[in-house]
């Protein structure tokens, strides 16, 4: 049986990390919980999961936790704060942390974790977009290991397991299109936060959504994909696919080209990432290649979704500017999510930091200079949006 400590247990990744863990008790075991606001959420999951130590970020939260587990005859440890999902997060015999917070916010908890020597599901693309200058050293100095827990990495991963070292030519990321993919680009100043919260494949939280219909998940992922795989950024392609069966490609230094198929169920890559390098059987809907009928492709179009040439510059870039062009994003997507600005301010607002970051760019930034790239660039993003009208 293995140990799990799951982060950000009532987000989407985290529930369905959970309904895993339900269907194979067998298999899995939960040690930690950290949530984010959610308390009455957290306190049912501790009630069925039992684990060791529990936290909830959100400190205002705490007591309605530990009301709605009074009557537990062993309750676990029961913490607050941001300190607190940091000590959940290295706490115990956990094999495997499964980070699925959202945002930067998991890039300290996830250090926490590789520090005590706990193999990484990461779900939770951020963390090593700003932080791989300090995340991958830690990774190679404590012997861990970094498992891919979204679809499009997890794709990659699993082709590549068997290539040779140096078989490895160009790597192709998949991309729905989001919620506009259909949509003509001069109607974009118009949309809404309900319109782009309509995405047509996939199930996820907020700000992933938001992230979908601007592209910016496909630069985020080619960045991640270079730290992941040491993949050049000239290497490294998106090719939209609406049916969003194949997950994603590799070619190799033959041509030949190797891809991951299956339904549009996160479920997979969160398994894969738990139980690797095992595959448990599974009664999940399976797919089926004549019922898709067919699978089709087509270039992105860079006037309707100018987030992904930022990501490519910032990672080209490299120090601390990806961490720039992260925490710009979050902050300009919460405001969108808000409604304080337009859907095509969110890439003027990321352009506008990358931008004014270049002279302060850091080529080799510690822990400090990426959580300064963080603050500042969130800073940056609400003091230039002051001066936008929707």
């Amino acid at each position: 049986m293995k140990a799990i400590t799951l982060l950000g247990s009532t987000g989407s990744i985290g529930t369905q990390t959970l309904d895993i863990v339900s269907e194979f008790p067998e298999q899995f075991r939960v040690v930690g919980l950290a949530a984010g606001r959610n308390g009455e959420m957290l306190a049912q999951q501790i009630r069925q999961f039992r684990p060791q130590i529990a936290a909830i970020c959100d400190e205002t939260q705490l007591p309605i936790v530990q009301a709605a587990i009074a009557d537990l005859d062993h309750p676990p440890t029961l913490l607050a704060g941001e300190a607190g999902v940091v000590e959940v997060a290295r706490y115990g015999d956990a094999e495997v942390v499964v980070t699925g917070i959202v945002g930067c916010a998991g890039l300290l908890p996830t250090i926490a974790a590789i520090k005590a020597g706990k193999n990484i599901a990461l779900a939770n693309k951020e963390t090593l977009i700003a932080g791989a200058p300090v995340v991958l050293p830690l990774i190679q100095q404590h012997g861990v290991k970094l498992l891919p827990a979204d679809s499009e990495h997890s794709a990659i991963f699993q082709c590549l397991q068997g290539v040779p070292e140096g078989g490895l030519r160009r790597v192709l990321l998949t991309a729905s299109g989001g919620a506009f993919r259909d949509l003509p680009v001069e109607k974009l100043p118009t949309v809404t936060v309900a319109d782009a919260l309509k995405h047509p494949n996939w199930t996820m939280g907020r700000k992933i959504t938001i992230d979908s219909a601007t592209l910016m998940n496909k630069g985020l992922e080619v960045i991640e994909a270079h730290f992941l795989f040491g993949v050049g950024y000239d290497h490294i392609d998106i090719v939209i696919h609406p049916q969003s069966i194949i997950h994603s490609l590799i070619e190799l230094q033959d041509t030949s080209v190797l891809a991951q198929l299956g339904l549009p169920d996160m479920r997979l890559p969160i398994l894969y990432a738990m139980a690797y390098p095992d595959r448990p059987p599974t009664d999940w809907p399976r797919l089926d290649l004549v019922q898709c009928a067919q699978l089709t492709f087509r270039e992105p179009d860079h006037h309707k979704y100018p987030c992904m040439q930022l990501a490519y510059a910032a990672g080209r870039a490299g120090g601390s500017m990806p961490a720039v062009l992260n925490a710009a994003n979050e902050q300009a997507v919460a405001l969108f999510l808000q409604e304080k600005i337009g859907f095509l301010d969110i890439p003027h607002l990321i352009e506008a930091a990358c931008d004014r970051h270049q002279s302060q760019n850091r080529s080799t930034p510690s822990l400090d200079d990426i959580i300064a790239a963080d603050v500042w660039a969130r800073e940056h993003v609400l003091d230039v949006s002051h001066q936008l009208t929707i």
